[in-house]
């Protein structure tokens, strides 16, 4: 099972549309907006949504696979070493003041910064549903690839450490690296889970990344009841009207052969009527122009077959 929804224009309780409020700035940083979408009764259908339930976020439009983007990155740094300084991070490196910025580079830049939370109706007020961020990246790029540059994960440890080494957040950001997750202090610098699947670039321009997992328990320990009413709450920051791009969140549940994903299936498809077609086309260049076996076999020296 899986819905999409989309909020590239989703509006505020006054009505204004949130892509516009955030190009507005008050102290450096874009206004705050949030909005609710109530997810349609047949969206969710009238059987119950079994098994693990994920929520992803979608981008379309977003080249994460451009050769200078993908370049923009200290591996380095990200391993916990803040000393290190990639010059393929340019322009997103240095600030003014000639502070690195951690994590340096356009990926860490460009970083997915909305908030979704899942909400159901229990009797007159909505109810956020548990989820959980933990265990939404792959266990080896957190293994191998990503590590704090103290060992003590904790906020102040980690806010210390980053000052220490003169650090300063990137441009675009609205959180320090230190501060990503409040509800989950050891969920925060390099090891953070969100900027972990961020920092996995996407080959194609649109795409989805797990943002979220639903805890199992309560009245969801088999899955999401389909008798409950359900709507996203959002806190819109990220921008991409500017690029023409859109914004939406798939909840989407699995099976043994994946979640729900046709490119697969259309990619099958395309090939076999390629190699359909071309076997046709080499089928009739073979009666047309082909010669039987018995006439091979009979090939001599005055045969068209010599060259000579």
């Amino acid at each position: 099972k899986e819905v999409i929804v989309d909020y590239t224009q989703c509006a505020n309780a006054a009505g204004d549309d949130c892509s516009k409020v955030i190009e507005s700035y008050v102290d450096g940083f874009p206004n705050k907006c949030t909005c609710d979408l109530e997810i349609a009764a047949e969206d969710i259908g009238d059987v119950d949504w079994e098994g693990q339930v994920f929520l992803y976020y979608g981008l379309t439009n977003f080249y994460q696979n451009h050769r200078r983007y993908v370049k923009s990155r200290d591996d380095k740094q990200l391993f916990g070493d803040l000393s290190s300084t990639n010059e393929d991070c340019n322009p997103f490196l240095r600030n003014n003041a000639s502070q690195i910025y951690a994590p340096s580079g356009a990926i860490a830049n460009s970083f997915f910064n909305d908030s979704i939370v899942l909400q159901y109706q229990s009797a007159d007020k909505w109810v956020d549903v548990k989820v959980t961020g933990r265990g939404i990246a792959w266990e080896t790029d957190k293994q191998y690839k990503f590590k704090n540059p103290v060992e003590d994960g904790s906020p102040a440890a980690l806010q210390k450490a980053f000052e220490d080494a003169g650090t300063v957040k990137p441009m675009d950001w609205q959180k320090n690296i230190w501060d990503l997750d409040k509800t989950d202090p050891a969920n925060n610098g390099f090891l953070n889970e969100d900027l972990i699947v961020w920092m996995r670039t996407a080959a194609l321009p649109n795409f989805r990344k797990l943002y979220r997992k639903l805890v199992k328990e309560g009245e969801f320990e088999t899955g999401l009841p389909s008798t409950n009413k359900y709507r996203l709450h959002i806190e819109y920051n990220y921008k991409v009207v500017q690029f023409s791009g859109t914004k939406s969140v798939i909840m989407s549940t699995t099976s043994l052969l994946g979640g729900k994903n046709p490119f697969l299936g259309i990619a099958y498809i395309v090939v076999g009527c390629i190699c359909f077609l071309m076997g046709v086309i080499f089928l009739f260049i073979h009666l047309r122009f082909g010669r039987t076996t018995q006439e091979m076999m009979n090939i001599g020296p005055r045969s068209q077959y010599n060259s000579n």
